[in-house]
């Protein structure tokens, strides 16, 4: 696996940035920093249910991390310019794209954690919805453990105005990494599907019964 862990100056002022407007403008709490791991990289998994996630994980978390974030960021050289440096890299939401796979691949082997949502896009109700099976297909390929993140709260951020008057409470729990077979990669639409049902119940886990949606069952929706 390549090492070769340098970030923009981008990435560490916007970090900084984030911790101190949500610091500011909300009740941040950010819980199973003892389940982050001490080497290696990997694939981080949410649920989504705010345009603030992205950032916001990233700067909850203590690892180096690149992140897939909505293509139409890339449109503007203003947006594209901070997104990209922050380390960030275009998806189409609602899909999975190859391009967008093999930079999460590259992210990985390069010793980066890569964050993602296998929704594909943020959940209109807060409720988890169905996901794709892009990260299923990424751990699978690559081989690296995965580790839920369960986001509470951000939902109700509307702009910074609304959060300094009512300052929503958020918080984002951390779990414990977890392998999946590899199978070298080769693994079958069906597999794929089991396996992307596997992980989103392990971020269900971390969230009260009325994030959980589709995943309602948690753990013991398998049995």
């Amino acid at each position: 696996m390549i090492k070769n862990k340098r970030m923009h100056w981008v990435y560490y002022f916007g970090r900084g940035l984030i911790r101190f407007l949500v610091f500011f403008f909300a009740f941040w709490k950010v819980k199973g920093e003892e389940n982050l791991p001490s080497n290696g990289p990997v694939l981080i998994v949410c649920n989504h249910i705010s345009t603030a996630d992205p950032p916001m994980v990233a700067a909850s978390i203590k690892l180096k991390c690149k992140l897939m974030a909505k293509e139409e960021l890339w449109h503007n050289a203003w947006s594209r310019y901070w997104v990209a440096n922050f380390g960030a890299f275009p998806v189409q939401r609602g899909s999975i794209n190859t391009e967008s796979i093999r930079s999460a691949e590259r992210a990985l082997k390069q010793g980066f954690s890569v964050i993602i949502f296998p929704e594909g896009t943020r959940s209109p109700d807060a409720r988890m919805m169905p996901a794709l099976p892009g990260a299923a297909l990424i751990a699978s390929r690559v081989g690296v453990p995965l580790m839920p993140v369960g986001i509470t709260g951000s939902e109700k951020i509307r702009n910074l105005k609304w959060s300094f008057l009512h300052h929503p409470r958020i918080t984002v729990t951390i779990g414990k990494p977890f392998d999946l077979p590899t199978n070298n990669g080769k693994t079958t639409r069906e597999q794929r599907r089991e396996m992307t049902d596997y992980i989103m119940r392990k971020i269900a886990d971390l969230l009260p019964p009325e994030y959980r949606g589709v995943y309602g069952g948690g753990e013991n929706a398998h049995d």
